[in-house]
Protein backbone atom coordinates (compact mmCIF):
# COMPACT_ATOMS: atom_id res chain seq x y z
CA UNK A 1 0.00 0.00 0.00
CA UNK A 2 1.15 3.51 -0.74
CA UNK A 3 0.08 6.90 -2.02
CA UNK A 4 0.14 8.25 -5.55
CA UNK A 5 1.08 11.74 -6.62
CA UNK A 6 -2.52 12.86 -6.31
CA UNK A 7 -2.71 11.65 -2.71
CA UNK A 8 -4.90 8.64 -3.44
CA UNK A 9 -4.10 5.39 -1.71
CA UNK A 10 -2.66 2.83 -4.08
CA UNK A 11 -3.57 -0.81 -3.51
CA UNK A 12 -1.66 -3.95 -4.35
CA UNK A 13 -0.72 -4.00 -8.01
CA UNK A 14 -1.58 -7.25 -9.80
CA UNK A 15 1.26 -9.14 -11.42
CA UNK A 16 1.64 -8.96 -15.17
CA UNK A 17 0.33 -11.77 -17.37
CA UNK A 18 3.90 -12.80 -18.18
CA UNK A 19 4.84 -12.97 -14.49
CA UNK A 20 1.68 -14.92 -13.66
CA UNK A 21 2.20 -17.48 -16.42
CA UNK A 22 5.91 -17.80 -15.73
CA UNK A 23 5.28 -18.33 -12.01
CA UNK A 24 2.51 -20.87 -12.61
CA UNK A 25 4.50 -22.74 -15.25
CA UNK A 26 7.63 -22.72 -13.07
CA UNK A 27 5.74 -24.11 -10.09
CA UNK A 28 4.15 -26.75 -12.32
CA UNK A 29 7.54 -27.65 -13.80
CA UNK A 30 9.16 -27.89 -10.37
CA UNK A 31 6.31 -30.06 -9.10
CA UNK A 32 6.61 -32.30 -12.16
CA UNK A 33 10.38 -32.64 -11.80
CA UNK A 34 10.03 -33.40 -8.09
CA UNK A 35 7.38 -36.04 -8.75
CA UNK A 36 9.40 -37.52 -11.62
CA UNK A 37 12.57 -37.56 -9.48
CA UNK A 38 10.75 -39.26 -6.61
CA UNK A 39 9.22 -41.84 -8.95
CA UNK A 40 12.59 -42.58 -10.57
CA UNK A 41 14.26 -42.79 -7.16
CA UNK A 42 11.71 -45.30 -5.88
CA UNK A 43 11.90 -47.27 -9.10
CA UNK A 44 15.70 -47.41 -8.88
CA UNK A 45 15.61 -48.54 -5.23
CA UNK A 46 13.08 -51.26 -6.05
CA UNK A 47 15.00 -52.38 -9.13
CA UNK A 48 18.35 -52.27 -7.29
CA UNK A 49 16.90 -54.33 -4.42
CA UNK A 50 15.52 -56.84 -6.86
CA UNK A 51 18.81 -56.97 -8.74
CA UNK A 52 20.69 -57.53 -5.49
CA UNK A 53 18.36 -60.37 -4.59
CA UNK A 54 18.75 -61.88 -8.06
CA UNK A 55 22.52 -61.51 -7.84
CA UNK A 56 22.65 -63.34 -4.50
CA UNK A 57 20.36 -66.02 -5.91
CA UNK A 58 22.61 -66.43 -8.95
CA UNK A 59 25.66 -66.86 -6.64
CA UNK A 60 23.82 -69.56 -4.69
CA UNK A 61 22.83 -71.31 -7.92
CA UNK A 62 26.42 -71.16 -9.14
CA UNK A 63 27.69 -72.78 -5.91
CA UNK A 64 24.97 -75.43 -6.10
CA UNK A 65 26.13 -76.26 -9.63
CA UNK A 66 29.86 -76.40 -8.80
CA UNK A 67 30.09 -78.07 -5.37
CA UNK A 68 30.19 -81.88 -5.09
CA UNK A 69 30.11 -84.50 -2.38
CA UNK A 70 32.34 -87.60 -2.09
CA UNK A 71 31.08 -91.09 -1.36
CA UNK A 72 31.22 -90.41 2.33
CA UNK A 73 28.95 -87.39 2.03
CA UNK A 74 31.78 -84.90 2.56
CA UNK A 75 31.63 -81.64 0.59
CA UNK A 76 34.27 -81.05 -2.04
CA UNK A 77 34.80 -77.24 -2.16
CA UNK A 78 34.51 -75.60 -5.57
CA UNK A 79 37.78 -74.89 -7.35
CA UNK A 80 36.59 -71.54 -8.75
CA UNK A 81 34.47 -68.84 -7.14
CA UNK A 82 31.65 -67.00 -8.99
CA UNK A 83 33.14 -63.68 -7.71
CA UNK A 84 36.72 -62.95 -6.68
CA UNK A 85 35.46 -61.19 -3.54
CA UNK A 86 34.62 -64.61 -2.09
CA UNK A 87 38.37 -65.23 -1.97
CA UNK A 88 39.26 -62.05 -0.01
CA UNK A 89 38.77 -62.12 3.75
CA UNK A 90 36.31 -59.52 4.95
CA UNK A 91 35.46 -58.39 1.39
CA UNK A 92 31.77 -57.93 2.20
CA UNK A 93 30.53 -60.83 0.06
CA UNK A 94 30.28 -64.14 1.90
CA UNK A 95 29.22 -67.73 1.11
CA UNK A 96 28.33 -70.57 3.49
CA UNK A 97 27.18 -74.12 2.94
CA UNK A 98 25.34 -75.60 5.93
CA UNK A 99 25.31 -79.41 6.21
CA UNK A 100 23.53 -81.60 8.73
CA UNK A 101 26.83 -82.40 10.41
CA UNK A 102 29.06 -79.49 9.51
CA UNK A 103 29.52 -76.99 6.74
CA UNK A 104 31.76 -74.91 4.51
CA UNK A 105 32.41 -71.19 4.15
CA UNK A 106 34.31 -69.06 1.65
CA UNK A 107 37.66 -67.38 2.37
CA UNK A 108 35.88 -64.04 2.73
CA UNK A 109 34.20 -65.21 5.95
CA UNK A 110 37.49 -65.24 7.77
CA UNK A 111 37.60 -62.38 10.22
CA UNK A 112 34.02 -61.12 10.55
CA UNK A 113 31.58 -62.79 12.91
CA UNK A 114 28.54 -63.71 10.82
CA UNK A 115 25.08 -64.57 12.10
CA UNK A 116 24.16 -68.20 12.76
CA UNK A 117 22.76 -70.05 9.76
CA UNK A 118 20.09 -72.75 9.95
CA UNK A 119 19.45 -75.67 7.67
CA UNK A 120 16.52 -75.08 5.34
CA UNK A 121 14.24 -77.65 3.80
CA UNK A 122 14.88 -78.57 0.21
CA UNK A 123 13.56 -76.06 -2.30
CA UNK A 124 12.99 -73.39 0.37
CA UNK A 125 14.25 -69.84 -0.32
CA UNK A 126 14.79 -67.21 2.32
CA UNK A 127 15.84 -63.55 1.91
CA UNK A 128 16.36 -61.63 5.11
CA UNK A 129 18.15 -58.69 6.57
CA UNK A 130 19.67 -56.49 7.41
CA UNK A 131 21.37 -58.78 9.97
CA UNK A 132 24.00 -57.57 12.43
CA UNK A 133 27.62 -58.73 12.10
CA UNK A 134 30.92 -57.90 13.79
CA UNK A 135 33.77 -57.12 11.44
CA UNK A 136 37.37 -58.18 11.96
CA UNK A 137 38.31 -54.72 13.16
CA UNK A 138 35.69 -54.87 15.90
CA UNK A 139 33.18 -52.56 14.19
CA UNK A 140 29.58 -53.52 13.67
CA UNK A 141 27.86 -53.82 10.36
CA UNK A 142 24.85 -55.31 8.65
CA UNK A 143 24.39 -57.84 5.87
CA UNK A 144 21.59 -59.03 3.65
CA UNK A 145 21.35 -62.82 3.44
CA UNK A 146 19.86 -65.12 0.88
CA UNK A 147 19.51 -68.84 1.61
CA UNK A 148 18.20 -71.79 -0.34
CA UNK A 149 17.78 -75.39 0.70
CA UNK A 150 18.90 -78.28 -1.53
CA UNK A 151 18.69 -82.13 -1.40
CA UNK A 152 21.70 -84.29 -2.37
CA UNK A 153 20.94 -87.71 -3.73
CA UNK A 154 23.35 -90.34 -2.22
CA UNK A 155 22.93 -93.60 -4.08
CA UNK A 156 25.97 -95.23 -2.43
CA UNK A 157 24.71 -94.76 1.16
CA UNK A 158 21.80 -96.24 3.04
CA UNK A 159 20.24 -92.84 3.23
CA UNK A 160 19.06 -92.06 -0.28
CA UNK A 161 19.46 -88.31 0.15
CA UNK A 162 20.39 -85.59 2.64
CA UNK A 163 19.69 -81.83 2.82
CA UNK A 164 22.09 -78.91 2.67
CA UNK A 165 21.64 -75.13 2.49
CA UNK A 166 23.66 -72.47 0.67
CA UNK A 167 23.78 -68.94 2.14
CA UNK A 168 25.07 -65.87 0.32
CA UNK A 169 25.56 -62.68 2.34
CA UNK A 170 26.48 -59.16 1.26
CA UNK A 171 27.08 -55.97 3.20
CA UNK A 172 23.85 -53.96 3.50
CA UNK A 173 25.76 -50.76 2.74
CA UNK A 174 26.30 -51.73 -0.89
CA UNK A 175 22.72 -50.89 -1.93
CA UNK A 176 22.55 -47.52 -0.08
CA UNK A 177 25.85 -46.51 -1.65
CA UNK A 178 24.48 -47.28 -5.12
CA UNK A 179 21.33 -45.37 -4.26
CA UNK A 180 23.35 -42.35 -3.11
CA UNK A 181 25.37 -42.33 -6.33
CA UNK A 182 22.20 -42.64 -8.38
CA UNK A 183 20.41 -39.90 -6.46
CA UNK A 184 23.33 -37.50 -6.86
CA UNK A 185 23.35 -38.09 -10.61
CA UNK A 186 19.55 -38.03 -10.86
CA UNK A 187 18.96 -34.74 -9.05
CA UNK A 188 21.95 -33.15 -10.73
CA UNK A 189 20.65 -33.97 -14.19
CA UNK A 190 17.09 -33.03 -13.23
CA UNK A 191 18.35 -29.70 -11.91
CA UNK A 192 20.17 -28.97 -15.17
CA UNK A 193 17.13 -30.09 -17.16
CA UNK A 194 14.90 -27.87 -14.99
CA UNK A 195 17.06 -24.80 -15.60
CA UNK A 196 17.11 -25.46 -19.35
CA UNK A 197 13.34 -25.99 -19.40
CA UNK A 198 12.75 -22.84 -17.37
CA UNK A 199 14.84 -20.85 -19.83
CA UNK A 200 13.02 -22.37 -22.81
CA UNK A 201 9.73 -21.77 -21.04
CA UNK A 202 10.56 -18.10 -20.52
CA UNK A 203 11.52 -17.75 -24.20
CA UNK A 204 8.36 -19.52 -25.38
CA UNK A 205 6.24 -17.43 -23.03
CA UNK A 206 7.84 -14.23 -24.27
CA UNK A 207 7.23 -15.30 -27.86
CA UNK A 208 3.61 -16.28 -27.17
CA UNK A 209 2.91 -12.94 -25.42
CA UNK A 210 4.50 -10.90 -28.21
CA UNK A 211 1.07 -10.20 -29.84
CA UNK A 212 -0.14 -8.69 -26.55
CA UNK A 213 2.88 -6.43 -26.38
CA UNK A 214 2.23 -5.46 -29.98
CA UNK A 215 -1.38 -4.60 -29.11
CA UNK A 216 -0.09 -2.50 -26.19
CA UNK A 217 2.34 -0.66 -28.45
CA UNK A 218 -0.35 0.02 -31.06
CA UNK A 219 -2.73 1.24 -28.37
CA UNK A 220 -0.09 3.69 -27.12
CA UNK A 221 0.37 4.96 -30.69
CA UNK A 222 -3.40 5.48 -30.94
CA UNK A 223 -3.41 7.32 -27.60
CA UNK A 224 -0.54 9.57 -28.74
CA UNK A 225 -2.32 10.28 -32.02
CA UNK A 226 0.37 8.57 -34.10
CA UNK A 227 -2.17 6.08 -35.52
CA UNK A 228 -5.90 6.30 -36.22
CA UNK A 229 -6.79 2.70 -35.35
CA UNK A 230 -5.45 -0.69 -34.40
CA UNK A 231 -4.11 -2.86 -37.19
CA UNK A 232 -5.93 -6.03 -38.25
CA UNK A 233 -2.92 -8.37 -38.21
CA UNK A 234 -3.50 -10.04 -34.85
CA UNK A 235 -4.16 -13.63 -33.70
CA UNK A 236 -7.77 -14.82 -33.70
CA UNK A 237 -7.95 -14.70 -29.90
CA UNK A 238 -7.11 -10.97 -29.90
CA UNK A 239 -9.32 -9.96 -32.84
CA UNK A 240 -12.42 -9.29 -30.65
CA UNK A 241 -10.29 -7.06 -28.40
CA UNK A 242 -8.74 -5.04 -31.23
CA UNK A 243 -12.07 -4.78 -33.04
CA UNK A 244 -13.71 -3.48 -29.85
CA UNK A 245 -10.90 -0.95 -29.39
CA UNK A 246 -11.26 0.18 -33.02
CA UNK A 247 -15.04 0.46 -32.57
CA UNK A 248 -14.54 2.52 -29.41
CA UNK A 249 -11.97 4.79 -31.10
CA UNK A 250 -14.24 5.21 -34.12
CA UNK A 251 -17.22 5.93 -31.88
CA UNK A 252 -15.27 8.57 -29.95
CA UNK A 253 -14.03 10.08 -33.20
CA UNK A 254 -17.57 10.19 -34.58
CA UNK A 255 -18.91 11.72 -31.37
CA UNK A 256 -16.20 14.38 -31.47
CA UNK A 257 -16.89 15.04 -35.14
CA UNK A 258 -20.61 15.22 -34.43
CA UNK A 259 -20.04 17.71 -31.63
CA UNK A 260 -17.83 19.85 -33.85
CA UNK A 261 -20.40 19.69 -36.66
CA UNK A 262 -23.19 20.57 -34.23
CA UNK A 263 -21.32 23.66 -33.04
CA UNK A 264 -20.48 24.61 -36.62
CA UNK A 265 -24.10 24.09 -37.67
CA UNK A 266 -25.30 26.16 -34.72
CA UNK A 267 -22.89 28.97 -35.59
CA UNK A 268 -23.98 28.79 -39.22
CA UNK A 269 -27.66 28.83 -38.27
CA UNK A 270 -27.22 31.86 -36.02
CA UNK A 271 -25.39 33.74 -38.75
CA UNK A 272 -28.57 34.68 -40.66
CA UNK A 273 -30.57 36.08 -37.68
CA UNK A 274 -27.50 38.03 -36.58
CA UNK A 275 -27.09 39.41 -40.09
CA UNK A 276 -30.76 40.45 -40.09
CA UNK A 277 -30.32 42.24 -36.76
CA UNK A 278 -27.22 44.04 -37.96
CA UNK A 279 -28.93 45.07 -41.17
CA UNK A 280 -31.93 46.39 -39.29
CA UNK A 281 -29.73 48.28 -36.83
CA UNK A 282 -27.99 49.99 -39.74
CA UNK A 283 -31.31 50.86 -41.41
CA UNK A 284 -33.68 53.77 -40.74
CA UNK A 285 -36.39 51.53 -39.27
CA UNK A 286 -38.52 52.90 -36.49
CA UNK A 287 -38.11 51.79 -32.91
CA UNK A 288 -41.32 49.75 -33.08
CA UNK A 289 -40.22 47.96 -36.24
CA UNK A 290 -36.75 47.40 -34.79
CA UNK A 291 -38.19 46.00 -31.56
CA UNK A 292 -40.42 43.64 -33.53
CA UNK A 293 -37.52 42.46 -35.68
CA UNK A 294 -35.29 41.94 -32.65
CA UNK A 295 -37.99 39.91 -30.89
CA UNK A 296 -38.54 37.80 -34.01
CA UNK A 297 -34.87 37.09 -34.60
CA UNK A 298 -34.17 36.39 -30.91
CA UNK A 299 -37.03 33.92 -30.88
CA UNK A 300 -35.67 32.29 -33.98
CA UNK A 301 -32.17 32.11 -32.51
CA UNK A 302 -33.58 30.51 -29.36
CA UNK A 303 -35.39 27.94 -31.51
CA UNK A 304 -32.23 27.29 -33.50
CA UNK A 305 -30.15 26.74 -30.35
CA UNK A 306 -32.75 24.33 -28.93
CA UNK A 307 -33.03 22.53 -32.25
CA UNK A 308 -29.29 22.10 -32.83
CA UNK A 309 -28.59 20.94 -29.28
CA UNK A 310 -31.50 18.51 -29.40
CA UNK A 311 -30.42 17.25 -32.80
CA UNK A 312 -26.86 16.72 -31.63
CA UNK A 313 -28.03 14.79 -28.56
CA UNK A 314 -30.68 12.66 -30.28
CA UNK A 315 -28.86 12.10 -33.55
CA UNK A 316 -32.12 11.66 -35.49
CA UNK A 317 -35.74 12.73 -35.81
CA UNK A 318 -39.10 11.51 -34.63
CA UNK A 319 -40.52 8.65 -36.63
CA UNK A 320 -44.12 9.76 -36.28
CA UNK A 321 -44.34 13.55 -36.57
CA UNK A 322 -47.34 15.74 -37.33
CA UNK A 323 -47.46 17.20 -40.86
CA UNK A 324 -46.14 20.76 -41.04
CA UNK A 325 -47.37 23.45 -43.39
CA UNK A 326 -44.39 24.80 -45.28
CA UNK A 327 -45.37 28.27 -46.48
CA UNK A 328 -45.31 30.09 -43.07
CA UNK A 329 -41.76 28.92 -42.40
CA UNK A 330 -40.69 29.88 -45.91
CA UNK A 331 -42.18 33.36 -45.62
CA UNK A 332 -40.44 34.04 -42.31
CA UNK A 333 -37.08 32.93 -43.69
CA UNK A 334 -37.46 34.92 -46.91
CA UNK A 335 -38.39 38.10 -45.05
CA UNK A 336 -35.17 37.94 -43.11
CA UNK A 337 -33.07 37.19 -46.19
CA UNK A 338 -34.68 40.00 -48.19
CA UNK A 339 -33.65 42.41 -45.44
CA UNK A 340 -30.07 41.14 -45.54
CA UNK A 341 -29.83 41.35 -49.33
CA UNK A 342 -32.04 44.43 -49.68
CA UNK A 343 -29.24 46.32 -51.40
CA UNK A 344 -29.24 43.84 -54.28
CA UNK A 345 -33.03 43.89 -54.70
CA UNK A 346 -33.32 40.10 -54.81
CA UNK A 347 -36.91 38.85 -54.96
CA UNK A 348 -38.10 35.35 -54.01
CA UNK A 349 -41.14 33.83 -55.71
CA UNK A 350 -43.19 30.97 -54.28
CA UNK A 351 -44.78 28.05 -56.09
CA UNK A 352 -46.05 26.10 -53.08
CA UNK A 353 -48.77 23.49 -53.43
CA UNK A 354 -51.27 23.98 -50.58
CA UNK A 355 -51.45 20.20 -50.12
CA UNK A 356 -47.70 19.80 -49.60
CA UNK A 357 -46.70 18.94 -46.03
CA UNK A 358 -43.42 18.21 -44.32
CA UNK A 359 -43.57 15.18 -42.01
CA UNK A 360 -40.73 15.77 -39.60
CA UNK A 361 -39.17 18.14 -37.09
CA UNK A 362 -39.91 21.89 -37.48
CA UNK A 363 -36.22 22.59 -36.89
CA UNK A 364 -35.28 20.29 -39.77
CA UNK A 365 -37.65 22.15 -42.05
CA UNK A 366 -36.23 25.53 -40.99
CA UNK A 367 -32.66 24.36 -41.56
CA UNK A 368 -33.54 22.81 -44.91
CA UNK A 369 -35.34 25.87 -46.26
CA UNK A 370 -33.03 28.38 -44.59
CA UNK A 371 -29.79 26.95 -46.02
CA UNK A 372 -31.19 26.37 -49.52
CA UNK A 373 -32.74 29.83 -49.72
CA UNK A 374 -29.71 31.58 -48.21
CA UNK A 375 -27.45 29.85 -50.74
CA UNK A 376 -29.75 30.98 -53.55
CA UNK A 377 -29.89 34.57 -52.29
CA UNK A 378 -26.12 34.63 -51.99
CA UNK A 379 -25.58 33.70 -55.67
CA UNK A 380 -28.72 35.11 -57.35
CA UNK A 381 -28.63 38.19 -59.51
CA UNK A 382 -32.19 39.25 -58.77
CA UNK A 383 -34.56 36.27 -58.67
CA UNK A 384 -35.05 33.19 -56.50
CA UNK A 385 -37.80 30.61 -56.99
CA UNK A 386 -39.02 28.24 -54.23
CA UNK A 387 -41.07 25.30 -55.47
CA UNK A 388 -42.78 22.88 -53.07
CA UNK A 389 -44.89 19.96 -54.32
CA UNK A 390 -46.05 16.64 -52.93
CA UNK A 391 -43.70 13.86 -53.97
CA UNK A 392 -44.46 10.33 -55.02
CA UNK A 393 -47.29 8.61 -53.19
CA UNK A 394 -47.67 5.06 -51.88
CA UNK A 395 -50.75 3.23 -50.56
CA UNK A 396 -51.24 3.60 -46.80
CA UNK A 397 -48.08 5.70 -46.49
CA UNK A 398 -47.42 9.39 -45.99
CA UNK A 399 -46.78 11.22 -49.29
CA UNK A 400 -43.30 12.27 -50.25
CA UNK A 401 -42.17 15.84 -50.79
CA UNK A 402 -40.29 17.85 -53.40
CA UNK A 403 -38.57 21.08 -52.35
CA UNK A 404 -36.67 22.93 -55.08
CA UNK A 405 -34.86 26.27 -55.02
CA UNK A 406 -33.78 27.95 -58.27
CA UNK A 407 -31.70 31.10 -58.76
CA UNK A 408 -30.56 33.20 -61.71
CA UNK A 409 -26.93 33.21 -60.64
CA UNK A 410 -23.87 31.85 -62.46
CA UNK A 411 -24.74 28.21 -61.71
CA UNK A 412 -22.41 25.34 -60.82
CA UNK A 413 -20.36 23.37 -63.37
CA UNK A 414 -21.25 19.64 -63.24
CA UNK A 415 -17.66 18.67 -62.44
CA UNK A 416 -17.68 20.89 -59.31
CA UNK A 417 -20.99 19.75 -57.81
CA UNK A 418 -19.51 16.98 -55.61
CA UNK A 419 -16.75 19.35 -54.50
CA UNK A 420 -19.18 22.13 -53.52
CA UNK A 421 -21.31 19.72 -51.45
CA UNK A 422 -18.41 18.84 -49.18
CA UNK A 423 -18.38 20.30 -45.67
CA UNK A 424 -16.21 23.38 -45.35
CA UNK A 425 -15.95 23.95 -49.11
CA UNK A 426 -17.24 27.15 -50.70
CA UNK A 427 -18.17 27.53 -54.34
CA UNK A 428 -16.13 30.72 -54.54
CA UNK A 429 -13.54 31.67 -51.89
CA UNK A 430 -14.23 35.34 -52.59
CA UNK A 431 -17.83 34.95 -51.40
CA UNK A 432 -18.33 35.23 -47.66
CA UNK A 433 -19.45 32.03 -45.91
CA UNK A 434 -18.36 28.92 -44.04
CA UNK A 435 -19.08 26.26 -46.64
CA UNK A 436 -21.24 24.10 -44.35
CA UNK A 437 -24.81 25.12 -45.29
CA UNK A 438 -25.17 22.57 -48.08
CA UNK A 439 -23.58 19.85 -45.95
CA UNK A 440 -26.24 20.51 -43.30
CA UNK A 441 -28.88 20.11 -45.99
CA UNK A 442 -27.31 16.79 -47.03
CA UNK A 443 -27.28 15.54 -43.43
CA UNK A 444 -30.97 16.36 -43.00
CA UNK A 445 -31.93 14.85 -46.35
CA UNK A 446 -29.92 11.73 -45.57
CA UNK A 447 -31.63 11.33 -42.20
CA UNK A 448 -35.01 11.29 -44.01
CA UNK A 449 -33.67 8.81 -46.61
CA UNK A 450 -34.10 11.45 -49.32
CA UNK A 451 -31.96 12.72 -52.20
CA UNK A 452 -30.38 16.07 -53.03
CA UNK A 453 -30.01 16.85 -56.73
CA UNK A 454 -28.00 19.79 -58.07
CA UNK A 455 -28.66 20.71 -61.71
CA UNK A 456 -28.95 23.73 -63.98
CA UNK A 457 -32.18 25.69 -63.54
CA UNK A 458 -34.30 25.49 -66.69
CA UNK A 459 -36.47 28.44 -65.56
CA UNK A 460 -33.96 30.95 -64.19
CA UNK A 461 -30.73 29.75 -65.80
CA UNK A 462 -28.70 29.46 -62.56
CA UNK A 463 -28.45 26.53 -60.16
CA UNK A 464 -31.31 24.32 -59.04
CA UNK A 465 -31.20 22.45 -55.71
CA UNK A 466 -33.97 19.86 -55.52
CA UNK A 467 -34.68 17.79 -52.38
CA UNK A 468 -36.82 14.68 -52.83
CA UNK A 469 -38.11 13.02 -49.69
CA UNK A 470 -39.64 9.54 -50.12
CA UNK A 471 -43.01 8.45 -48.74
CA UNK A 472 -42.98 7.87 -45.01
CA UNK A 473 -44.51 5.18 -42.82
Amino acid sequence: MGQGRDGRTLGWRPRSLQARQLLAASLGLLAFLAAAGYALDRAFVDVASQLQRDRLRSYATSYARDIEFDRGGNLIPPYTQPDERFERPGSGLYAEVVLPDGGWSSESTRGPELPESDLLEGGTEKFEGPLAITRSDGTYGEVLRYGKGFIWDMEQRAEAEFPYTIYIMEDAGTLPQQVRVFRAALWGYLGIAGLVLLLLQALVLRWSLFPLRRVEAELKRVQLGQANRMSELHPRELEPLTESINALVESERQNLEQQRNTLADLAHSLKTPLAVLRTRLDSDASEAELREDVATQVRRMNELVSYQLGRGAAGGHQLFAAPIEIEPYAEEIVRGLEKIYAGRGTVCEFEIDPAARFHGEPGDLQELLGNLLENAFKWAESRVLLTVKPGENAPRRRPGLLVAVDDDGPGIPPERISHVLQRGVRGDERVQGHGIGLSIVQDIVRSYRGQLEVTESSELGGARFAVRLPPGL
